[in-house]
C-alpha cells in the first residue's frame, strides 16, 4: 500500500469516527493528516520532462573487456526534488565499476551525468531506456517515467590469427588468389611442360626437355592460383554442444569459425557463413573487411538451440553453396552425420571438417577414476573409427582437442593439403 493511500485511509477513518461519535477530538486528530496530504499534492511537480543521452566508449569489443557507459539526463520540466534514476542494463552484462542507480535532486534545466563500466560474454546487447522514479517533497506522490536512451554493444568472439589455411576445391573463381586452380598459367607451383611460344620469357625454357629435340623448345608451365568460394557451417545443435554441469563446446566452435573466416577472407576468397541451430542464420558470401564484419555480427548473435527439423545434417540447404565449392563444417560430429557428409561429397563439394573433440572435453572436467577412464577410452575408440570412415569417404578431418590452441593445430595440420588430396587434385 502506498503512503498516500495509507494516510488517506487513516484520515477518513478519523473523520468517520468523529462524525459517528460526535466527538471533536477525532476530527482534530485528522487535521494534521489532511494538511500533510494537501501539501504533498500541492508541491508535486506539475510537469515532468526528462531527456537522456547515452554514450558507449566502444560499440564493438571482445569478451570480458570493460566498456564505459555514460548517461546524461537533462531536466526540461519543473523542479524535481527527488529522482531515482535506474539505467536498464541488458541481461548477461555485469556492472564492474560504478552504479547504474542514482538518487538525486534535479532542478529545472539542470544536467546530471553518471557513468559505470560493464563487461559480458559474446553477444549482441541493446540498451533501451533509463527508468526515473519521481517523488515530491513529502513523498506523497510517486511517478515512474521511462526515458529513451538507445545504444548498441556487440561483443565479438576473439579472432585468432591463422597464417594460412590450405584448401583445394574443385572449382575456383577468375580472380587471382592463393589456391591452385588446376589450370596452366602464371603461378609458383610447377604444372607441366608445353611448347615454347613467342613472347614467353627466356627463363621459362626447360633446357633439359628441349635438349631431346633439334628444332623445338619447351617451356615450363605453372599452375594458376586463384580465389574460391568457401561456405562455413557452424553446427549449433544443442545435443551436439551442451554437456553436463553447464559445460558447452559451442564457444570453441564459434572461435574456430571466426578464425577461419578471418584467414580465408585475408587470402582473398569469397566466404559465406551458415549457423545451423534452432533456425538457420545465413550470411550471403562476400569479400573483404565488410564481409568479415557481417560474419562477426552473425557469430556474436549465434546461440546453440534444438529443433526437430534441424536435428541432423540431412536438412542442410546445399543450394546456398556454389557447385564444387569448398565447405568447412565446424562440428563435434556425430555418427549420424556421416551419411549427409558423404552425400555432400558425392555432389562435388570439397569438405573439411573441424571437429572439437567432445570426448576429451568432457573428460577434462569429470572426476578421475577407473570407470570414467575406461568409458572414455571406449568412446574415444568409437570416435576414432568414425573419423576413419569419414576420411575414407574423401573428407578431410581435423580432430581438435580444445585444450590446444587452435592456431597451433591449424599450423600443424592445415598449413597444406594432405598428400592424398594433392594427388587427387593433380
Amino acid at each position: 500500500m502506498s503512503k498516500s493511500l495509507l494516510l488517506g485511509f487513516i484520515t477518513y477513518s478519523l473523520l468517520l469516527a468523529g462524525i459517528a461519535s460526535v466527538r471533536g477530538e477525532f476530527i482534530a486528530l485528522a487535521l494534521p493528516f489532511v494538511v500533510y496530504l494537501l501539501a504533498g499534492f500541492l508541491f508535486a511537480p506539475d510537469k515532468i520532462k526528462l531527456e537522456a543521452i547515452r554514450h558507449l566508449s566502444t560499440e564493438r569489443t571482445s569478451p570480458n573487456t570493460e566498456i564505459d557507459v555514460t548517461v546524461t539526463v537533462t531536466n526540461r520540466g519543473s523542479h524535481l526534488e527527488e529522482v531515482l534514476l535506474d539505467d536498464v542494463v541488458p541481461a548477461d552484462l555485469k556492472v564492474r565499476v560504478g552504479q547504474s542507480r542514482h538518487l538525486i535532486r534535479l532542478p529545472k534545466d539542470s544536467i546530471y551525468t553518471f557513468s559505470y563500466k560493464v563487461t559480458g560474454p559474446r553477444g549482441g546487447y541493446g540498451f533501451e531506456m533509463v527508468k526515473a522514479q519521481v517523488n515530491d517533497h513529502l513523498r506523497m506522490t510517486s511517478r515512474e517515467v521511462r526515458i529513451e536512451a538507445k545504444g548498441q554493444l556487440f561483443i565479438f568472439p576473439p579472432v585468432t590469427r591463422l597464417r594460412h589455411v590450405a584448401i583445394r576445391p574443385r572449382r575456383t573463381r577468375v580472380y587471382a588468389g592463393t589456391i591452385p586452380a588446376r589450370v596452366g598459367g602464371s603461378g609458383t607451383e610447377f604444372f607441366g611442360v608445353r611448347e615454347y611460344h613467342p613472347g614467353d620469357p627466356v627463363r621459362a625454357i626447360n633446357w633439359r626437355a628441349s635438349a631431346h629435340q633439334e628444332d623445338i623448345l619447351y617451356a615450363n608451365e605453372f599452375q594458376q592460383e586463384r580465389v574460391a568460394d568457401v561456405g562455413i557451417i557452424l553446427d549449433g545443435r544443442l545435443r551436439m554442444n551442451e554437456f553436463s554441469y553447464g559445460h558447452s563446446l559451442f564457444e570453441y566452435s564459434v572461435q574456430a569459425a571466426a578464425a577461419l573466416t578471418d584467414a580465408l577472407l585475408t587470402q582473398g576468397n569469397r566466404v559465406g557463413m551458415l549457423v545451423y541451430a534452432a533456425f538457420l542464420r545465413w550470411t550471403v558470401p562476400g569479400y573483404g573487411k565488410i564481409q568479415r564484419e557481417k560474419i562477426l555480427y552473425s557469430l556474436a548473435h549465434a546461440k546453440p538451440g534444438g529443433s526437430e527439423v534441424f536435428s541432423d545434417l540431412e536438412h542442410l540447404p546445399t543450394r546456398l553453396f556454389p557447385p564444387e565449392s569448398q565447405i568447412i563444417l565446424v562440428s563435434p560430429l556425430h555418427e549420424d552425420d556421416l551419411k549427409p557428409l558423404v552425400q555432400l561429397r558425392a555432389q562435388g563439394y570439397q569438405i573439411l571438417v573441424i571437429s572439437p573433440n567432445p570426448v576429451k572435453f568432457e573428460l577434462s572436467y569429470l572426476a578421475k577414476n577407473r570407470n570414467v577412464d575406461l568409458a572414455g577410452r571406449v568412446i574415444q575408440m568409437e570416435r576414432t573409427l568414425m573419423m576413419q570412415r569419414v576420411q575414407r569417404a574423401g573428407i578431410q578431418v581435423l580432430d581438435w582437442d580444445v585444450a590446444e590452441p587452435f592456431d597451433l593445430v591449424v599450423k600443424r595440420r592445415l598449413s597444406r593439403p594432405p598428400a592424398w588430396l594433392r594427388a587427387v587434385g593433380r
